[in-house]
C-alpha cells in the first residue's frame, strides 16, 4: 500500500499572520466556513495537498510541527535549502529551486 498525504491543517492564534507567511511562499489561500465552523484559510497545491490554517481554540498553537515546501523563487533568496520561522515560531523549511531562464 502507498499512502500520500493530502491535508495538512496549522492551528494558530496568528491566522492572518501565518497566511501573509504562507502566502509569500506561493501559496495561494482562499477564505473557507463550513455550517457554524470557524472562518479558516485553505490552500491546494499542486500534487493535491490541501493546507488549512483554522484558528486555534485556545488562542495559540497546539503544537510544534515542521512544514517543507519547495518553490520556483523567493523575492531576494537564492536558490537552496533554508529554513524559516512562521509567526509561530514553527520550522518552515524552504527548498528554493534554481529558476531556467525564459528563452
Amino acid at each position: 500500500m502507498v499512502a500520500k498525504a493530502n491535508l495538512v491543517v496549522i492551528y494558530t492564534g496568528r491566522i492572518e499572520e501565518c497566511r501573509a507567511f504562507y502566502g509569500s511562499l506561493g501559496l495561494e489561500f482562499r477564505a473557507e466556513q463550513h455550517r457554524d465552523g470557524p472562518l479558516h484559510y485553505a490552500a491546494v497545491l499542486d500534487d493535491g495537498l490541501v493546507l488549512e490554517i483554522y484558528p486555534a481554540a485556545s488562542g495559540g498553537p497546539t503544537g510544534p510541527l515542521r512544514l517543507g515546501f519547495e518553490v520556483d523563487a523567493l523575492p531576494g533568496s537564492p536558490a537552496g535549502r533554508q529554513v524559516l520561522r512562521d509567526p509561530d515560531g514553527r520550522a518552515v523549511e524552504v527548498l528554493v529551486r534554481d529558476r531556467i531562464p525564459d528563452h
